[in-house]
């Protein structure tokens, strides 16, 4: 807890002192170094960031997003932090939003000095870390744990800048489940004719969806949930988190269920501005959050262990072999269209080889 601390103040300092080039390199050079001691890297970044100044406080915003606001987990595990940072020189303004695409805005407008928001939408500032909730790409909790170990990784820093954007930490969120109102809609043959939900901001989404002759329904995430209790649509994609806190069990009485096969890993990102949170800083809070991982599973888990077993749908193995090889042509669709990134791919499928040698792909690859 003290690494994440620290890191989560080097983060949010985001001040390069000044110096010779050289010894700014010799500096980030000791930070990206996983090896050294933690107490000698953390020295090294308060020496290149200006940390560890007594009686002065440091002013960061930090937009938040949580469907439920101020009173949300998300929000709630944030605020814990505010005393603790308090006493390591940082004032925080936490500002929670309830509708993602606002905080979005605002995150572009410099409202934010860092933003936290789905992986979804983390795609918009970062391709790499944005195609790790591709379709199929993750199956499992521990392919995920893997991928964000590899991603924590010092040697994967230069990945997290795009533009004058800093990917600064990812957490999981579960796996994406199929929610029917109709417990015989468990194949993608009877999905056709069907109204299914699909983000609005994706249009990607309305494309896969009438690929399998179902019609695509825009929403938001917001709203999503409240069309799918209400009837309007027939299918939703969502986290299993969503079953209470959405209240998702009122779209599946008396006669749906949730399918019994996960369609990604979803991941929540901190987004910064990297002139205000330059990368190196923001190494250590990447580590903080994979040394965080087991706490984050927990919390998942205790959110989704309630859901009724008889809800759930299962999947006949023919099916799930069928529902493979149909993600992974989506997979590759998307990157030939630009819309994943063909390095992010190749990662997850090594991985998805390292705990499944036996797997098709992985004698003839096409990831």
């Amino acid at each position: 807890m003290r690494l994440i601390a620290l890191g989560v103040c080097l983060l949010l300092l985001g001040i390069v002192t000044s110096g010779s080039a050289a010894t700014r390199e010799n500096l980030k050079s000791v930070v990206y170094d996983s090896d050294r001691p933690i107490q000698e890297r953390l020295s090294a970044m308060r020496e290149l960031t200006g940390l560890g100044k007594e009686g002065e406080f440091i002013n960061r915003t930090i937009c938040i997003w949580d469907v439920i606001g101020r009173n949300g987990p998300i929000y709630g595990a944030a605020q814990d932090q505010r005393a603790r940072m308090l006493t390591y020189g940082i004032k925080l303004k936490l500002v929670p939003y309830t509708d993602e695409r606002v905080m979005v805005e605002e995150f572009k407008a410099r409202r934010c000095d860092a933003a936290l928001m789905s992986g979804l939408r983390a795609r918009l500032f970062n391709r790499y870390t944005g195609t790790i909730d591709s379709i199929g790409g993750v199956p499992s909790e521990e392919h995920m744990r893997i991928l964000l170990q590899v991603l924590a990784n010092p040697k994967s820093a230069p990945r997290m800048e795009q533009g004058d954007y800093v990917v600064a930490g990812i957490a999981p969120a579960g796996g994406a489940y199929i929610f029917v109102n109709d417990k015989r809609i468990n194949t993608l043959a009877k999905a056709a004719g069907r109204k299914v939900a699909v983000l609005d901001y994706d249009p990607v989404q309305a494309e896969m969806v009438a690929q399998v002759g179902a019609t695509p329904v825009p929403t938001d995430i917001v709203n999503a949930p409240n069309m799918f209790n209400n009837g309007v649509v027939d299918v939703l994609a969502a986290p299993l988190a969503a079953y209470s806190i959405m209240e998702l069990y009122k779209g599946m009485q008396p006669d749906g269920g949730i399918i019994d096969y996960p369609l990604a890993q979803i991941s929540m990102q901190l987004i910064a501005h990297s002139d205000r949170i330059p990368n190196a800083a923001a190494q250590l809070v990447r580590e903080a959050f994979y040394e965080s991982y087991g706490d984050m599973m927990r919390r998942v888990h205790e959110e989704t262990k309630d859901i009724p077993a008889h809800w759930w749908v299962s999947v006949p193995d023919q099916d799930k072999r069928e529902y493979e090889v149909m993600m992974r042509d989506a997979r590759l669709q998307l990157r030939d269209r630009d819309y994943y990134s063909g390095a992010m791919l190749t990662l997850e499928r090594r991985i998805r080889c390292k705990l499944d040698a036996a797997r098709a792909e992985c004698s003839d690859p096409m990831e």
